[in-house]
């Protein structure tokens, strides 16, 4: 299978859905925003009419009242990519959420949740705050602790929870990526797309222009009525959560946008510095700026080698 990766607005959707076209595959989502039923302008979310018959799974999985979760993301992720894989496909893995890409590709294992005891840890952060439960984190796990930023609510809220459950340790920190190329879950050729920041500062500036341009007010005002403010994680999602603030009166339709800019700015840096730590991934253009043809056809070079070098694994 292919992944596509890379920060947000460098190009990953159309370099995806032109690699699955040329290669007779379909696209498998890896943004956990784009999970979210009705949250399509703000999370950039390819309409169907701009998909070119190309099939998109694991878009609108969730309704935005729903929290969040890795494990359930890496068994629906799983599950389509076998499909795929069986009826002969190439699955075209894209999107920038690092952990979430992990978890199709690498062999992580992923706690359970329990919604009562996730409730119940999420009532008491909106309560007392995140420092009083870091404490308690502290005292139970003092690893996990010391890898947790005391203002982080919701990883301590998740730590504590897989205290609570399993008993055990919460792994607060990834495994290190392998050195070996083709190891993983999957044999998968990793593509990552870049470009740089002073062009990528200014494409994420285009982007939330046209984001509001496009009706994301209107948006989130219509997901009102779903239930997007009980919505813990859809809620703080980039864009969403700034318009709620705009609606609140809390921000001007200025600050609103600068602040979604601004913020995007820093998650596509985080998005870069995870991505460019993994050895395994090969950068298309070497750091130049390379037009849309040519990382194409480099692409699927890199992808047609690699497939002729690897050894087929059987479907899981």
């Amino acid at each position: 299978m292919i992944a596509v990766v890379g920060p947000t607005a460098a190009g990953k959707s159309a370099l995806g859905l032109a690699l699955a076209r040329e290669l007779g595959g379909e696209v498998v989502n890896a943004d956990s925003m784009q999970l979210y039923r009705g949250m399509d302008i703000g999370t950039a979310k390819l309409p169907p009419s701009q998909r070119i018959g190309v099939p998109h799974h694991l878009l609108d999985v969730w309704d935005v009242t729903e929290t969040a979760s890795v494990a359930a993301y890496q068994e629906l992720a799983r599950l389509a990519v076998d499909a795929l894989l069986a009826r002969g496909r190439t699955p075209v893995l894209v999107g920038g959420s690092g952990l979430y890409v992990r978890a199709v590709l690498d062999e992580l294992r992923f706690p359970g949740t329990d919604p009562a005891v996730r409730a119940r840890l999420e009532a008491e952060l909106a309560a007392a705050g995140p420092l009083r439960l870091h404490a308690r984190l502290a005292q139970r796990d003092p690893a996990a602790a010391a890898a947790i930023l005391a203002t982080n609510g919701r990883r301590i809220v998740r730590a504590l929870e897989v205290v609570e459950l399993s008993g055990g340790p919460f792994m607060a920190r990834l495994p290190p990526y392998p050195d070996n190329v083709g190891s993983g879950y999957y044999e998968t050729v990793r593509l990552g797309i870049d470009v740089e920041a002073d062009e990528l500062d200014e494409r994420i500036g285009d982007r939330v222009r046209r984001m509001w341009q496009q009706g994301l007010v209107e948006e989130v005002t219509g997901l009102l009525g779903r239930g997007l403010r009980t919505g813990v994680t859809a809620s703080r999602a980039l864009g969403y959560a700034q318009v709620l603030r705009l609606l609140d009166g809390q921000l001007t339709a200025a600050a609103a946008r600068m602040e979604t800019a601004t913020a995007t700015r820093r998650l596509a840096r985080r998005q870069r510095a995870w991505f460019h730590r993994d050895p395994r991934v090969h950068w298309l253009g070497s750091g130049q700026s390379f037009g849309r043809a040519d990382l194409l056809a480099e692409a699927a070079s890199v992808a047609s080698v690699a497939s002729v070098a690897s050894v087929p694994r059987p479907v899981r």
